[in-house]
């Protein structure tokens, strides 16, 4: 766990390091020396504000509202659950208002995140299946997944959406600018932390079955409703709510579903659902 805690908090600061140095070296190429240090002090500026700031700016982002616990209290038991056995703090909990289920965490760490779910999440799952995938957003946030997650996924919206500006000129910059902020994705974000938040949340659960059919239902229940995001926010969710084509292809991070839930299966089985210990601490 520590080991993948400590690459996770590299990424983040490789990402900062690379822009930093861009930046400068636009500003080294605009007006020299003192240009070059202006450049990079914004740089890191910028930074600075992305790292307080940054999981507001995609929730609002992605129309998430704070969560009055009225509206559905198993929300707000099943995510003070699951942290309590992630050992993190509860989260502070947002809504997404649309029929499509989803949901994703944000944030810096154990000790500062927000979880949002959409209605459609509410609706569809069962408890034990709310509290899985739940678990496995949070078992993001233990990893220091999350920090990582939200640096790169605004860095890369910010960029598919900057193309929206160019007027005529927008298909272009589009091409210029997604497989840049889709390369940093894929740097910075390897499929392996699916499988091994996937591991942290069953064991959390207590049974690896409930989070596999958590899973296979937030994917076919997404089948009947209609749904549209910048595609470079595929990481964040548990499943890719995209369809893969076109520059949705080129965010994808998801390991196949299949996959998935056939491991969580193997984990689970003959066990009542439960991941050996040793399974557990590999995936730490």
């Amino acid at each position: 766990m520590a080991r993948a805690v400590a690459l996770n908090m590299a990424k983040a600061l490789f990402l900062v390091a690379v822009l930093t140095v861009v930046f400068g070296g636009l500003g080294w190429l605009i007006g020299g020396l003192t240009t070059a240090l202006l450049f990079a002090f914004c740089s890191l500026l910028a930074a600075t504000g992305v790292y307080r700031y940054g999981d507001r700016a995609l929730l609002g982002m992605l129309g998430a509202r704070p969560f009055a616990v009225a509206e559905d209290p198993r929300l707000r038991s099943a995510a003070d659950t699951m942290a309590f056995k992630l050992g993190v703090r509860p989260p502070q909990l947002y809504l997404l208002t649309d029929g499509f289920p989803r949901l994703f965490v944000v944030g810096r760490g154990p000790s500062s995140s927000a979880l949002a779910v959409s209605a459609g999440a509410l609706h569809s799952l069962r408890r034990e299946e709310l509290e899985a995938a739940i678990a496995h957003e949070l078992a993001h946030v233990r990893r220091r997944d999350v920090l990582a997650q939200t640096f790169v996924v605004l860095f890369a919206a910010t960029l598919v959406e900057a193309s929206r500006i160019g007027g005529w000129f927008a298909r272009f910059l589009l091409y210029i600018l997604a497989p840049i902020g889709a390369a940093f994705v894929h740097l910075l974000l390897s499929p392996k932390r699916e499988l091994a938040s996937d591991a942290l949340a069953a064991n959390a659960t207590g049974n690896a079955h409930d989070l596999a059919d958590a899973l296979m239902r937030l994917d076919r229940a997404s089948e009947l409703v209609e749904f549209a995001a910048s595609p470079a926010t595929e990481p964040l969710y548990p499943v890719d709510p995209f369809e893969s084509e076109g520059i949705a292809r080129m965010f994808k991070t998801h390991p196949p579903l299949d996959a998935r839930v056939r491991r969580l299966r193997e984990l689970g089985g003959g066990q009542n659902g439960r991941v050996p210990e040793s399974v557990a601490k590999l995936a730490g």
